[in-house]
Parts: C-alpha cells; sequence; structure tokens
C-alpha cells in the first residue's frame, strides 16, 4: 500500500502558532502539575480557582471570557470543582447567569496550593530571566487578544474582552 504522505504539502506547518502554542502550554503545565503533587488540584484547576478568586463573584460567561475557554469545556471543568466541594455555583439568578465563588475549601486548597505555584514560577522566571518574562507575558496578552478578536471577527456574537489574571 503506497503512503499518501508524499502527496501532502506540509510547508510551514513548523510555524503552526497553535501547534507550538500547545506544544510550549503542554511542557509549562506538566512543569506547575508536577509542583502541584500533593495537592487536591491540577496546574489547569489552579488557573480557574485564581479567576474565580480575583473575579468572584463571577458569572460563568465573565470566567470564560477571562480564561478564554468555551462554555462546554468551562462548564464541566466547574462542575468538577464543585463536586470536589472547592467552588459554589449559585442558581440562575438575575438576567438567567449563574454565579461562581470559592468555598472555604477553595480557599484552603488555593492557599494550600500557592507555595508550589510560587516555587514553580521563581524556577520558570530564574531560567528564562524575569526581564523577559514580563515583556513576554505582555506579549502573550496581546497574541490573546489578536487571536480573540479574529474569532470574533469571525463570529461576530463574540467579543473581545481584557483577559486580567
Amino acid at each position: 500500500m503506497a503512503s499518501s504522505l508524499p502527496q501532502l504539502d506540509l510547508y510551514g506547518t513548523a510555524y503552526c502558532a497553535s501547534f507550538n502554542f500547545r506544544r510550549a502550554a503542554r511542557a509549562v503545565t506538566r512543569l506547575y502539575d508536577v509542583a502541584f503533587q500533593g495537592t487536591k488540584i491540577r496546574s489547569t484547576q489552579f488557573t480557574v480557582l485564581i479567576a474565580v478568586a480575583k473575579a468572584q463573584p463571577a458569572s460563568i460567561s465573565k470566567l470564560g471570557s477571562i480564561l478564554v475557554i468555551d462554555s462546554t469545556t468551562l462548564t464541566r471543568s466547574l462542575a468538577k470543582l464543585q463536586k470536589q466541594g472547592l467552588i459554589a455555583i449559585s442558581k440562575r439568578a438575575e438576567r438567567r447567569q449563574r454565579f461562581v465563588t470559592l468555598t472555604e475549601a477553595g480557599v484552603a486548597t488555593l492557599a494550600e496550593a500557592l507555595p508550589g505555584w510560587r516555587a514553580a514560577q521563581e524556577r520558570f522566571e530564574k531560567a528564562v530571566g524575569a526581564e523577559f518574562w514580563l515583556g513576554f507575558r505582555r506579549e502573550l496578552e496581546r497574541l490573546a487578544h489578536v487571536a480573540v478578536d479574529l474569532d470574533a471577527s469571525e463570529d461576530s456574537s463574540k467579543l473581545a474582552e481584557p483577559i486580567v489574571l
């Protein structure tokens, strides 16, 4: 059976933004997951808990905008955190929104996870350089806005919102 691979034009795919961002994200996620060993959460859950802590009470749609995450994935993540007792989700309120807050267990879990996060963050910043990281973080913020805006131009119902964590 002949391979169809030679027929594919793969020129330029090494520069794919999605491929390179996801690859880097997996590596960084693994670094922080190691730091969170011994806690009840993983780095992906940590980011959601931080967003809730900084914005609470936050509507689910607001959290989706902050985290740049689709509602299905966010709802699934929030359900797991709620099952763990780390967050509370209100009943539908004004304008049919539901609001998310940290529970006491969520606050305690964040308190337990923060030292590991700080150690991993310090190691990361030391490895790449603090000045480089600050500049690169600004560029990541800009790139996130570019991608959100490009996506919104495809779907006019999406609005670009500042990503603040």
